[in-house]
């Protein structure tokens, strides 16, 4: 076999390591609709608390971006608290309409904000702690991995960062909410459960190579593999243990 050969070729250029991530860790509801027999309520409340998270982690976003330097340094300190108290009221307000629409009876009578307990109580009681954790391993892996890692905060200015959740919400729950309006009607049966996680993981995998499209490309022979930079630092260390050898041995012609 030969080393030389860039190993990393196999895989799809779109197939990167956070999108990798992204998959898995939407594929634990898929296996929470089949495995455990989630109901429409479950998996929008879910999806819905996953707003939260990716909410929290575009204020890192905002406070890191880097671009634009004074105007947006000025940006941020006025910008980032309303963006906490809009995204949150938003995000608030769109949750009212996945419990009162989804959550049965005792949901759909309350009155918000005073009723507020009812919904908290019925997340609690979900179950959907594993859930939320490996979403939330997801958005956090994207961010240190791309966001951080790649120094894509660098080239980011807040103001992009501020309204760049919200397409989301709008674009993706909409369609969800009426998804699962439409199998709530049909008493959640799974195939219509296991095509909602499907659309929603369909949408986020492209959203995802939309936002680093610029970072895809696939490893070429002028790209070296893992395996050849290994094998190039290996070859700079036993130079540079040869070094002092050589030094040693031409101290000791000139003394000659």
């Amino acid at each position: 076999m030969n080393d030389n050969s860039p190993r990393l070729s196999r895989r799809p250029a779109w197939l990167t390591d956070s999108a990798i991530v992204l998959i898995a860790a939407n594929l634990v509801p898929l296996a929470g609709a089949v495995i455990l027999h989630w109901t429409v309520f479950e998996i929008v409340v879910l999806f819905w608390a996953e707003n939260v998270i990716i909410g929290a982690l575009n204020v890192l976003r905002m406070l890191m971006a880097s671009g634009g330097k004074l105007v947006n340094g000025l940006f941020k300190i006025f910008m980032i608290p309303f963006f906490i108290f809009h995204y949150g009221m938003f995000t608030f307000v769109h949750g009212v309409f996945v419990f009162t629409l989804f959550g049965g009876e005792e949901l759909e009578s309350a009155r918000f904000p005073n009723d507020i307990e009812p919904m908290l109580n019925s997340v609690l009681h979900l179950g959907l702690g594993i859930p939320l954790i490996a979403l939330f391993l997801s958005h956090a892996f994207s961010f240190f991995w791309n966001y951080v890692g790649k120094g894509e905060y660098l080239n980011a200015d807040a103001k992009s960062m501020m309204v760049r959740p919200y397409g989301r919400i709008f674009v993706l729950h909409v369609t969800i909410i009426i998804g699962g309006f439409f199998l709530l009607s049909l008493g959640s049966p799974l195939a219509g459960l296991i095509l909602l996680v499907l659309l929603k993981l369909v949408f986020d995998l492209r959203a995802h190579l939309k936002e680093h499209k610029d970072k895809l490309k696939p490893a070429t022979q002028d790209e070296p593999s893992f395996n050849q930079i290994l094998a190039q630092l290996k070859v700079a260390k036993r130079g540079a243990q040869r070094a002092p050898v050589k030094s040693a041995s031409r101290e000791s012609d000139l003394e000659a």
